[in-house]
């Protein structure tokens, strides 16, 4: 495969000659995150590398934690789990493989947001050394164990928690009643909606508390802290907020299992 090298400000991709119209618009919104982020975190990584595959076979190949972790997931939340972050790159799937996993305009939305969402998780790495990448064994076992915060995290800041509001929909009527916080098989789909019933109850700067550091005691601890509110207080909220999603879009698309 021959490689084309596309580069922007503060970051560069790696993509076939088909994708460079999508590695342009990718490296754009990149540029536009990275400005955002900075407003918000102490470290903002640059001189990060996007390499673009054109299947999820060289995806895999490339990353053998991944098919682990899409296994793991809920079916609603399996296509989005379509890249991976490593220290200083970040791998996703190209264009046309995107558009095959791809369940309706949110979607695709949101799958063509997954550099994003990764660059973000880099970020949230960057001012809290407990959270991969880079990747260890230890620190995968870590992740696996706060995946909803990490997943979450980079959805929030993202800016992409509306985006999963249909295979929310879907997890929370077809499947069981889920954890709290949600369980790793989850973390894809609901770690966002912590977030953002965060930021609406406590505003600005209540996030970044949740993500500065993983505490000791576990992440019922971390949730105790961000929200001022016991955790079982915090639990209630929760559900009741996903009650209220569910309500507010009673016709909305319903994705398709992988």
């Amino acid at each position: 495969m021959t490689w084309i090298d596309t580069t922007s400000l503060t970051f560069s991709a790696r993509h076939e000659d088909a994708d460079t119209g999508y590695a342009e618009e990718l490296l754009d919104r990149l540029e536009d995150l990275s400005l955002r982020l900075e407003d918000r975190f102490e470290i903002a990584p640059a001189d990060i590398t996007v390499v673009i595959h054109p299947s999820q076979v060289w995806l895999n190949f490339a990353h053998p934690f991944l098919p682990a972790v899409r296994w793991a997931a809920a079916p609603a939340g399996r296509r989005y789990l379509a890249g991976w972050p490593m220290a200083t790159e970040i791998h996703v799937l190209g264009e046309a493989a995107m558009t095959r996993r791809a369940a309706g305009e949110a979607s695709m939305e949101a799958l063509r947001g997954t550099a994003e969402r990764l660059y973000t998780q880099i970020v949230v790495a960057a001012n809290n050394g407990s959270i991969p990448p880079p990747w260890t064994p230890a620190g995968f076992f870590r992740y696996l164990g706060w995946a909803w915060l990490v997943e979450g995290s980079a959805q929030h800041f993202a800016r992409q928690v509306d985006l999963y509001r249909a295979a929310v929909i879907r997890r929370l009527r077809e499947g069981s009643r889920p954890a709290f916080p949600p369980g790793r098989r989850d973390a894809i789909l609901l770690g966002g909606t912590v977030f953002d019933l965060l930021e609406d109850y406590r505003g600005g700067g209540a996030c970044e508390l949740l993500v500065a550091r993983l505490r000791r005691d576990g992440p019922k601890a971390n949730l105790e802290a961000a929200f001022d509110l016991p955790a079982a207080e915090v639990e209630a909220m929760w559900r009741q907020y996903l009650r209220d999603l569910t309500r507010r879009d009673p016709d909305i698309e319903r994705d398709q299992s992988d």
